[in-house]
């Protein structure tokens, strides 16, 4: 019913973008994956230079391991956001929205992760704070003005629940979904994410049919922090009633763990702690 993924990002150099994805395939498909989130970044073998030539060795090498590509995802807007107050910022990140969308159509994924933007940004005390119906506002915008081309290219955006003080709730974001009408924008819903101030379940069967692809993450609710992020089974996410709850709305599909901050020491280790709790989490 439901694919076993894991993210890019869980892998070490995967946030830099450095750990060859041809690796972290035969990795992933060993610890008894069956699909990855790729992950857009400045450089590596999914960036903002691969075209679509340079996309067939990745879904070659895909192939190869045995491992669909699930989905990608893009950790830029956060520093480009689609919500910036500098209308270049701006700009930018609607290039690269469109990148991404070219790069996951050439990859032969369907749906692509968007962070549809931020009020703040929380690891970052720096970055600017925007008004929220601001950021409302612009998000509309830039999902209406990318919305015919991703629709053009049949990738879905999926806008996802992120630590950005944006779409906090659960009818805040089926509202900002529905906005739109159209089976091209769907919710990237992440289960730990939403840990700190709700219920994954409950999100959930608001979300429904929404759902477009779901991120597996622990959080451990004491902490209250990004610290409290944790192992799968670490936590404090009921994952019994969150797997039901799926089941309740049809959702079947691709289960993402996405496993941020690797380990310490030996981080390779991650894939297969992760791998064994998700066994768990899916009654294998």
């Amino acid at each position: 019913m439901f694919t076993k993924g894991i993210s890019y990002w869980s892998f070490e150099g995967g946030l830099e973008g450095t750990k060859p994805v041809a690796e972290a395939f035969r990795e992933a498909r060993a610890a008894g994956y069956e699909s990855i989130e790729v992950c857009l970044s400045e450089t590596g073998d999914v960036s903002l230079e691969t075209t679509e030539q340079s996309a067939t060795t990745v879904v070659r090498a895909a192939r190869d391991a045995g491992i669909e590509l699930s989905s990608v995802a893009s950790g830029l807007f956060w520093g480009k956001p689609l919500t910036s107050d500098e209308p270049e910022i701006r700009r930018e990140a609607l290039e690269i929205a469109k990148r991404l969308i070219d790069v996951c159509r050439w990859l032969e994924a369907d749906t692509v992760l968007l962070i549809p933007g931020a009020v703040d940004v929380f690891f970052d005390p720096a970055s600017a704070v925007v008004d929220y119906q601001t950021v409302f506002d612009r998000a509309s915008a830039a999902v209406a003005q990318l919305l015919p081309y991703a629709e053009s290219r049949k990738v879905v955006l999926g806008i996802e629940n992120v630590w950005s003080k944006f779409l906090v709730g659960p009818h805040e974001m089926r509202d900002f979904i529905d906005q739109f009408d159209s089976p091209w924008v769907g919710a990237y819903f992440d289960v730990g994410n939403c840990m700190a101030s709700g219920y994954p379940e409950q999100w959930i069967r608001i979300l429904g049919s929404r759902i477009a692809r779901v991120h597996l993450k622990d959080y451990r609710r004491s902490v209250g922090t990004a610290d409290g992020f944790v192992d799968l089974l670490s936590g404090d996410v009921n994952w019994p009633a969150v797997i039901a709850a799926l089941e309740g709305v049809g959702y079947k599909g691709y289960m993402t763990a996405e496993m941020i901050p690797l380990y310490r020491h030996y981080p390779e280790i991650l894939l297969e702690n992760t791998s064994r709790a998700m066994d768990a989490i899916l009654r294998r």
